[in-house]
């Protein structure tokens, strides 16, 4: 493994090298950075002049200039050395404090995205292969294609009008006529038939089934004005505590191990214990303080799977470890809700903003800043997602349709398992395996194509970076926007080799 990984970085090193003088040239020779200036008239035009030249080594062949660019990462990358500025903008700043500024805003916006891509995308793709030629899997087909061939500024006009605009109107005056809460019901419940799928009886069952949940829900939250104050509540975290033990347990596991269900039973009774007991710590925490909570989590759920998960221990640590990171992300979010009336007043009663990355200015809580990071989110990310969704999806469903067709899923059939298993422990690992890969260039992709998202929704992160470098020739700011995007694709990429080891022990990096 070791030699795989130095073999891998010494042949990316040379990679991103040659990589670097090529777009070097090409940011070098995209225009001329002293045009605004030679059209000045001003009498210290020659002194500007002279100052931009030295700043951006003007008077200095290319390769000179890329030596000295190159020299600019080394101080980076040794420590103790000179200070890391990776050069000078055109105005004489360190390019390094434009950079730690929207690395930041743009790795928010990028990583969840992403994830929210592949966990979305591959659950869904599974769902449809495993349901190939049904209603469901034509309906995601098409709304697949259809995602995957739409302009993303025009998604993003799209999400701005529809979701964003109208959606604070009626959040201003949350109200719905009966007749609207049952129209809600009989589209919830055709689209659930639809995803649930089965006989005739079984589609009508589940369609009412989820026209009455829905509709109730929506009714009980508009006459206990939860849009306007909304969170989970004690009861509501108790509800979900357990509703994802038993769903992950059934996922995972099955009920025929009771002492599995029973450890993940307990699980959930322990993190809803320590929401109550926790509560006055979490009013206004740090992340610190949310990183050594959820470490504790961690302990304190695999602790319970290895002491009531008995002869399934294993088991048990791994499936009480998730379910209780899953509740204590259920009392993150829930903390995040209540933060949302006072950060209303202060916000002007706009809940979902349509341009920029945050309030400027905001003095407020912990979860008053970090809902409105998250608020700020909400379009660009949807924006993002969904087109990354659309591809996940239909790699997922041909990779995991390809798995199903070997002999070794036959063989795991014959020998008596059940579909959940065969399907979750057997076919799904190695499907992930294409996945995987898709999974490595699409973040690098994403990290570079989130120039068009900043742009349509003003988000100040890297892609603003690398336009304003662009439109003033500024070499060195180009430069460090490809820096960070060219080492996240190789660094990714060599990632995804690795990880085949641990998804297909057929592969070896020896």
């Amino acid at each position: 493994m070791f030699y795989f990984i130095l073999k891998r970085a010494v042949t990316s090193f040379f990679i991103l090298l040659a990589a670097t003088a090529l777009m070097f040239v090409l940011a070098v020779n995209s225009g001329d950075p002293l045009h605004d200036l030679a059209e000045l008239r001003n009498a210290d035009r020659e002194s500007r002049i002279a100052a931009r030249t030295e700043a951006m080594h003007l008077d200095q062949p290319v390769y000179i200039r890329y030596l000295l660019w190159l020299q600019e990462i080394g101080r980076c990358i040794i420590p103790g050395g000179a200070q890391c500025t990776l050069g000078l903008d055109r105005v004489g700043n360190p390019v390094i404090v434009q950079l730690q500024g929207a690395i930041g805003s743009t790795f928010r916006l990028v990583v969840v995205a992403t994830v929210l891509a592949i966990v979305l995308g591959v659950l869904v793709g599974v769902v449809t292969a495993l349901r190939q030629y049904s209603v469901f899997d034509y309906s995601i087909t098409f709304v697949a294609f259809l995602l995957f061939s739409m302009p993303l500024f025009w998604l993003s006009t799209l999400l701005k009008q529809y979701l964003a605009i109208s959606l604070n109107t009626w959040l201003a005056d949350p109200a719905m006529s009966y007749l609207g809460i049952v129209l809600l019901g009989l589209a919830a419940g055709l689209i659930w038939m639809i995803i649930i799928g089965g006989d005739r009886r079984r589609r009508l069952q589940v369609f009412a089934v989820a026209f009455v949940a829905t509709s109730g829900t929506m009714l009980a939250l508009l006459l206990s004005n939860w849009f306007k104050t909304p969170g989970f509540g004690p009861f509501g975290i108790l509800v979900s505590a357990f509703a994802i033990a038993l769903g992950a347990t059934a996922l995972f596991a099955g009920f025929r191990r009771r002492r599995v269900v029973h450890a993940t039973l307990a699980t959930a009774a322990a993190g809803f214990i320590g929401y109550l007991l926790t509560r006055g710590i979490m009013e206004d925490p740090s992340w610190l303080t949310i990183a050594g909570l959820t470490v504790v989590t961690v302990v304190v759920s695999a602790a319970i799977g290895h002491f009531v998960g008995g002869p399934y221990a294993k088991q048990a640590r791994q499936l009480t470890a998730v379910v209780g990171v899953l509740i204590g992300f259920i009392v993150f979010l829930d903390a995040l809700l209540h933060a949302y009336p006072s950060l209303s007043r202060k916000t002007g009663g706009r809940p979902i903003p349509t341009t920029g990355s945050s309030t400027p200015n905001l003095e407020g809580t912990f979860w008053e800043v970090n809902l409105d990071y998250a608020l700020y989110l909400v379009l660009p990310t949807i924006a993002i997602m969904l087109i990354s969704f659309a591809m996940y999806t239909r790699y997922t469903r041909a990779s995991q349709l390809d798995v199903m067709t070997q002999d070794y899923i036959r063989t795991a059939r014959a020998k008596g398992l059940s579909e959940r298993t065969v399907v979750v422990k057997h076919a799904f690992r190695n499907a992930m395996i294409p996945i995987t890969t898709l999974m490595a260039f699409d973040f690098a992709g994403v990290l570079g194509g989130a120039v068009v998202t900043e742009s349509v929704f003003g988000w100040n992160g890297m892609g603003k970076m690398f336009t304003d470098g662009l439109d003033y020739v500024d070499p060195n700011v180009i430069m460090a926007f490809f820096l960070v995007t060219g080492v996240a694709a190789v660094t990714f990429n060599m990632l995804a080799d690795i990880a085949y080891a641990f998804l297909d022990p057929r592969i070896s990096l020896n």
